[in-house]
């Protein structure tokens, strides 16, 4: 806290953790919004401004109302690469006992049917689950955080109730 009882914002700054992949798609998405997609919806303003009247034109509408998604994307990016940090090998790394289960590791699971699977463990801004990327705040990420090797994890997700036996855990980096 600082005078006043004002909190310190930089001993409260939040960092998101990124692995080096997802840092490198966000950054080639801003740099797309940035010097393509800008461009694109500004020629898009000036065609719809061309057209006529642009107190009646749903092309003009149209066109503004991509230029604000555009911008709020672009502001967003920008806000989240500020705060982002690039997960390395060396942040993963326990010396008072067995690994863990948490973001930046990668976990081998298998259900009680015998049939396995790999979770990666990331922020919610990373997440893909079809790529076998899970956020920590998903059920199934939430349910694992915090198991070592060996441990059995109950799940409980919209689809039903399963159970993971973790056969082994692994920094991604």
């Amino acid at each position: 806290m600082s005078i006043g009882g004002q909190s310190d914002a930089k001993s409260e700054r939040k960092v998101v953790r990124l692995t080096p992949e997802g840092f490198a798609k966000k950054m080639e998405r801003l740099d797309y919004l940035r010097n393509v997609k800008r461009r694109e919806t500004a020629d898009y303003i000036h065609e719809a401004k061309e057209a006529g009247d642009i107190s009646e034109s749903s092309a003009y509408e149209d066109a503004k109302n991509e230029q604000a998604k555009v911008e709020g994307e672009i502001l967003q990016l920008e806000q989240l690469l500020a705060i982002a940090e690039i997960m390395a090998p060396d942040m993963h790394t326990q010396e008072d006992g067995p690994l863990t289960v948490r973001i930046g590791t990668q976990v081998e699971v298998e259900t009680e049917s015998g049939s396995k699977r790999l979770f990666k463990l990331v922020e919610t801004f990373e997440a893909d689950p079809k790529a076998g990327l899970i956020s920590d705040q998903s059920p199934v990420g939430k349910a694992l955080v915090g198991h070592k090797e060996g441990d059995d994890v109950t799940v409980t997700t919209p689809g039903g109730v399963t159970v993971y036996t973790i056969l082994s855990i692994r920094p991604m980096y």
